[in-house]
């Protein structure tokens, strides 16, 4: 059971990545990047949470169980 919450969190956060690089090339990124210096908050919060998830999800799946 706790494997499959682990392949689901690295699954989701693999997943968060790929839209958070996608949403920090957005044309709104670049226009928001041209007036602040930053990229927007929302792609900048689905990379951190991604990077986050697999973090969470490797750690559960690399993790040895008392029952082994």
């Amino acid at each position: 059971m706790n494997k499959a919450i682990s392949i689901a969190f690295l699954a989701g956060g693999i997943l968060l990545l790929v839209f958070g690089v996608s949403a920090y090339d957005s044309s709104s990124s670049d226009i928001s990047r041209f007036f602040t210096g930053s990229a927007t908050d929302k792609s900048i919060w689905m990379l951190v949470g991604g990077v986050f998830a697999i973090v969470l999800g490797l750690v559960g799946l690399l993790r040895r169980s008392k029952t082994d």
